[in-house]
Order: C-alpha cells, then sequence, then structure tokens
C-alpha cells in the first residue's frame, strides 16, 4: 500500500515558538514503522494521485482559501478509488461551520451560534444584548488559522461592521459569544484515535490576545481529565466522527458542563508532542484502520 502524506504550500504563516513542528517527526516515525508514505502537497499539480492507494490528510492548512478546488480534489480521490482517512463525506461536513446545527439537533452543546447568510446587511451592536455579553466572536463559516476572524467589544464594533459587511458580499459567516472562560481557564483539547481518547491538554493565549492557536503565541497545558469530562467529548466522537483516524473536540467547561466550541475533523494540529506515547496512539489506529 502506497500512502499520500497530504501537506499544504508551507509558506510559515503557523510556524510557531511555543509548539513543536510534528508533520516530518510523524511522517518519519510511520517511515520507520515500515509504511510506505510519502509526503504530498494537496493541490500540486505535478502531483500523480494514481500511484497512491490512500490519502492520510495531516496538514492541509489552506484548504479553505481555495475551498472549491477542495471539493474538487476530494471527488477527484473517490473518482480514483483513493481511500481518504478522515472518509471524504466526514470531510466535507466538517469544512462548513453550519455542521454545528447538525451537532446542536443532536441534543450535544455546543457554543450559542448564529448565521448570517452571504449578503445579508449586518448591525453588530444587535449581538451584545442577543447574547447579553460585552463581547462576541465572528468569523467565515469556511475558514481556518483565525482568518477573518475578529473579537467584537464596544469599542471596535462600529469600525467591525463596515469591515464585516464587505466579507458577508463574499461568504456566510458565524457569530457566538465570547465566554469568558476562555481566558480564566483557558479553551480544552481533547484528541481521538480511531474513535479513541489519546490526549488532552488546555491551550491558552497570550496576554492581550483571543486567539489560542501556537501561530499567534498561544500556550498548551497537557490535561489528565475526569472520567465524566472523557464521557462527554466522546459523545461527541461517536455520533459524528465515525471511521475517522484522527478528530479533535475544542471547547470550554462553562459551570461544570462542556460546551463544543468545533469538532475539527481535517487538519487539526494534535499535539503529538504532548506525551511520547502519542504518535504510537496515531499509528496503532493507523494500523487497525489499514489492516
Amino acid at each position: 500500500m502506497t500512502i499520500a502524506y497530504i501537506t499544504y504550500n508551507d509558506k510559515g504563516a503557523y510556524s510557531s515558538t511555543t509548539v513543536e513542528e510534528e508533520d516530518n517527526r510523524l511522517l518519519n516515525f510511520l517511515i520507520k514503522k515500515g509504511l510506505t508514505i510519502e509526503k504530498v502537497i494537496w493541490n500540486d499539480p505535478a502531483a500523480d494521485w494514481k500511484k497512491y492507494d490512500l490519502a492520510l490528510l495531516k496538514s492541509p492548512w489552506d484548504y479553505f482559501d481555495y475551498i472549491h478546488d477542495f471539493y474538487q480534489w476530494l471527488e477527484m480521490l473517490e473518482s480514483n478509488n483513493i481511500r481518504l482517512l478522515n472518509p471524504s463525506a466526514v470531510l466535507k461536513w466538517n469544512a462548513d461551520k453550519h455542521y454545528l446545527q447538525d451537532i446542536q439537533s443532536a441534543g450535544l452543546p455546543i457554543t450559542e451560534s448564529h448565521f448570517i447568510p452571504k449578503g445579508t446587511a449586518v448591525l453588530l451592536h444587535y449581538y451584545f444584548k442577543l447574547f447579553n455579553a460585552n463581547a462576541f466572536i465572528i468569523k467565515p463559516c469556511i475558514s481556518g488559522g483565525s482568518k477573518n476572524t475578529y473579537k467584537v467589544t464596544p469599542k471596535n464594533a462600529t469600525e467591525l461592521n463596515s469591515k464585516i459587511k464587505t466579507l458577508l458580499t463574499l461568504e456566510d459567516f458565524i457569530i457566538q459569544p465570547f465566554l469568558p472562560e476562555i481566558e480564566k481557564e483557558g479553551e480544552w483539547s481533547f484528541v481521538f484515535f480511531n474513535g479513541k481518547f489519546s490526549h488532552a491538554l488546555i491551550k491558552k493565549a497570550k496576554q492581550n490576545d483571543f486567539r489560542v492557536q501556537p501561530a499567534f503565541g498561544g500556550t498548551i497545558h497537557p490535561q489528565t481529565p475526569s472520567s465524566k469530562l472523557l464521557k462527554d467529548t466522546q459523545r461527541y466522537i461517536d455520533q459524528f466522527a465515525p471511521n475517522c483516524l484522527y478528530a479533535r473536540v475544542d471547547g470550554v467547561l462553562v459551570d461544570n458542563t462542556f460546551i463544543l466550541m468545533e469538532l475539527e475533523l481535517i487538519e487539526p494540529f494534535l499535539f503529538l508532542n504532548t506525551h511520547p506515547e502519542n504518535y504510537e496512539h496515531y499509528y496503532q489506529a493507523l494500523a487497525e484502520l489499514i489492516q
């Protein structure tokens, strides 16, 4: 079996000084395990896809910038009988944050979310009253890496309203209250491989920022979650991440209840360096799925 290890044309946008780069280390780990696997940029026009039996998505971190090309690429893999991990149907569903509505309809807690369709007029001040909060987050429904993501406060709402009005001519947006728990305790991430829990951590933003991603100075803090937390987060995996090699459940604790912010099934950073066994967890899950 020949495996394509899918990445992107890395221009350093997500480089971090706080978290170890894991793509090459994981690739080398899998090669040492005896797998025939090689790195391929997902939209490289020179790639010979017919040579691969399996495509393993690791870090196509610009897919949202070329979403229509990405969808076509997924269809091309399917038409060539190249198996995808994670499955194509899951990737398409997860690419658009409207998926949160499905999770909420299933009875699982999510951060309150309001969707603004492309072309809609918006008055950002309205959402302070709606959320009964003095801050909220607005971002595109198809996005990643904090692209066009803004924390709106009474001080910047008027300025941002004009910017969001222009952006809404291009795509749909999602608005969610800014949860103070993120500043107080941080954002939880739970990583699962083939439906099984591997490891957990809390991500914290640097001072005077709201973005927890390592590329923006965020830091990570490994955790040992309670059995209740594991049970609560496992429910998202069992219902919405079937046959997935990897999944990351991101959220916060509000009054002792886990509230989902994102279910990451396309290209999440996996924080494999937080425990020496995490790379082995990844490999064992992959071996189970391809045997």
